[in-house]
């Protein structure tokens, strides 16, 4: 959906709960719960789910769920307010809403007896129950509408010694959440007055030049509204004053502004339309509106004006800055503006790497793995960023622009610092896992540029699950580089990584589950001990007597050895794989239409009465006869059907006919 402030996003919100609920015949309440579990369902959070309402003297819970793998069992609870900007979601609501699904955990099996078999609420008991008996671990989902005043959830505690975690997904959640994957729009700015120009006519028919000298206090502002995204298309992000470069930009700009554009370079910028003031024969004479703006090189200029600008409290008066723009159709963006920024950039050393920032691939995962937020882990509730530094010195910046220790703290924790990674990070990921350690072994550099020829070859979809995918590679990089420093790999531990997660990769077939590594945030104990096994063997491979270490792991014959090392892997590894390798250039959207039209075929009724037969015949879980009751209300009211939904429905319908529902007997 469109990005929308909090407060609106809360009566957008209201409103169509209000709506479903009214289509489908449904309380507010349980509406309000299956819609969060569809998000969550969609985004990998949970699984398995089934919605019952039961409520009685100290005891409330809106349904269950249990992993795909059994080892979790899920209770959620609901809290829905008609005015949720009047009343906040208090501390005392919470631990309320808490203490309440852990009293119906413990007196499941009393309330069971209360209710008849085919009750659903004896079949939330019995389905709680026996989810609970093989559970490592309970988590408690308080679902609201309401924005959170509490600062912390309660500590991780334990069940009859098992572990029991708390998630809360209030307003302030649920909108992040919602808005998680959007994009920016295109930078439009106006001049008023218009900007006086010399408009160059270009020879080549994909762009035109017109040079201007834009007042620095504007350039400042622009900055201060739009941060890094003016800068998407720059080959480095903002380096701080701590370079002499930079230092003397500020230098100028306090001691000398007035002599400021003699001495400084100026910017290039680029734009996709432009909107100009004729002179009387015709030509272009003065700039009204550029839309598309992006500053490719003077990155460095614009930052450190808005530094000055903002830190040193100077009005920038009489600061001009002159500006060669070039406009260019989008589609000829990432080929034009590389060489842009190639020729013109001379401040700062720039390396291949740096320059490959413009890549199309390099600003689509920017812009996608900045809008993701990883799962909250280990019972905090405190939801982080994975930052990928596209450009060099984008963290600093950003945290720069934070001005009080309780600002840059805040920041520091929704972007630690280990979930920083650069390019050269993300190639030596990529390529340890597609098992090409000797290209990781010849260095950064190197190494990318090889990476970077693979991806022009064959572009992957860069969307949330490739982004997901690719920092799950890097989690799984990191335990396995753990692993080789508790082997005592010594100064060969980046050799011995690489090598040990690419034989890793080889031995299961790329099936190691990514997405299961991002929703947990870490690795599972199978990997960790499959990883510590293999290490010694990799290790007495690379680290060959007689042999120049770091020469022979950059040779594909070490590799080749590598590959050929005889390992059994472990059985409690095997049995987590997943079925195949993971797909991440195969764009699935033919085959969910194929499985929609699937179901559509189908009719509503059909739905209905596999729904009244697994309820009389218990053929089914809960869970799957209310699935097929829900897709049987949005058949019938037209209702949205989400992918998961689609996929765990045709599932469910095969697995009934398979057990005994004939349509053919309707």
């Amino acid at each position: 959906m469109a990005e929308l402030s909090l407060g609106d996003y809360a009566r957008t919100l209201i409103n169509d709960i209000q709506s479903q609920a009214e289509v489908e015949g449904g309380s507010i309440p349980e509406t309000f719960t299956q819609w969060v579990l569809e998000q969550l369902e969609e985004a990998g959070f949970v699984a398995n789910t089934t919605v019952t309402y039961h409520s009685e003297h100290g005891v409330m819970v809106y349904g269950f769920g249990v992993s795909e793998d059994r080892s979790v069992l899920d209770l959620y609870t609901t809290d829905f307010d008609l005015n949720p900007a009047i009343d906040k979601l208090t501390k005392s609501d919470v631990q309320q809403s808490y203490r309440r699904l852990l009293a119906f955990l413990r007196k499941a099996g009393r309330i069971r007896g209360n209710f008849d078999e085919t009750n659903e609420v004896y079949q939330l008991c019995e389905g709680v129950e026996k989810a609970f008996a093989g559970a490592s671990k309970v988590r408690l989902f308080l679902f609201s509408n309401r924005e959170s005043t509490a600062r912390g959830l309660p500590e991780p505690a334990e069940w009859q010694g098992v572990p029991v975690e708390h998630e809360l997904w209030d307003l302030a959640r649920l909108h992040r959440h919602q808005t998680s994957g959007s994009l920016g729009e295109p930078i439009t700015v106006e001049f008023e007055p218009p900007l006086p120009c010399l408009f160059v006519p270009g020879t080549e028919a994909n762009h035109s030049v017109t040079l201007t000298v834009v007042p620095g206090r504007l350039l400042a502002e622009w900055y201060d509204e739009y941060r890094t995204r003016l800068l998407e298309l720059n080959v480095r992000a903002f380096l701080q004053t701590r370079g002499k470069v930079n230092r003397g930009i500020r230098q100028t700009l306090l001691n000398q502004p007035g002599c400021f554009l003699a001495y400084n370079n100026g910017i290039t910028a680029t734009a996709s339309e432009a909107e100009f003031v004729e002179d009387t024969d015709g030509s272009p004479a003065a700039i009204r509106k550029l839309t598309g703006l992006q500053i490719v090189n003077g990155g460095q200029t614009t930052a450190t004006l808005h530094h000055v600008f903002k830190r040193d409290r100077n009005e920038l008066a009489n600061v001009g800055v002159q500006m060669k723009l070039t406009l260019v159709r989008p589609s000829d963006l990432m080929e034009i503006v590389p060489l842009i920024s190639a020729y013109s950039n001379t401040q700062n050393k720039v390396t291949l790497v740096d320059f490959s920032s413009n890549d199309k691939f390099h600003v689509d995962f920017e812009r996608v793995s900045r809008s993701i937020w990883a799962p909250a882990v280990n019972g905090t509730g405190q939801e982080t960023r994975w930052f990928y530094e596209r450009a060099r010195g984008q963290y600093a910046e950003e945290e720069a622009k934070h001005h009080t220790a309780a600002a840059k703290r805040k920041f520091r924790a929704i972007h630690p610092r280990a979930q920083k990674f650069a390019k050269s990070d993300l190639a030596k990921y990529v390529n340890s896992w597609n098992r090409l350690p000797h290209l990781v072994s010849r260095g950064a550099q190197k190494n990318f540029t090889e990476f970077r020829l693979r991806i022009n070859d064959a572009p992957p979809v860069v969307d949330v699950i490739y982004c997901q995918r690719v920092i799950a590679m890097g989690i799984l990089f990191k335990a396995v580089d753990a692993v080789a420093k508790e082997h005592e790999a010594g100064s060969h531990k980046a050799l011995v990584t690489t090598y040990t997660m690419a034989r890793l990769s080889k031995a299961v077939g790329q099936r190691i589950d990514l997405d299961r590594i991002w929703r947990e945030q870490t690795v599972t104990e199978a990997v960790l001990e499959a990883a510590s096994d293999l290490c010694p063997l990799v290790m007495a491979a690379v680290i060959q007597e007689g042999k120049h270490v770091t020469e022979w792991a950059k040779s594909s014959k070490c590799w080749d050895e590598v590959s050929d090392i005889h390992w059994e892997m472990p059985a409690s590894l095997s049995a987590e794989l997943l079925d195949r390798p993971v797909e991440f250039t195969v764009d699935t959207r033919e085959e969910e239409a194929e499985r929609l039209a699937r179901l559509l075929e189908i009719e509503a009724e059909e739905w209905e009465a596999l729904g009244e037969w697994a309820r009389q015949t218990r053929g089914l879980e809960l869970s799957e006869q209310q699935l097929a009751t829900t897709i049987a209300t949005k058949l019938a009211t037209k209702g949205r059907i989400t992918d998961a939904q689609v996929r765990q429905a045709l599932e469910v319908y095969d697995r009934a006919i398979d057990v005994g529902f004939s349509p053919a007997a309707l």
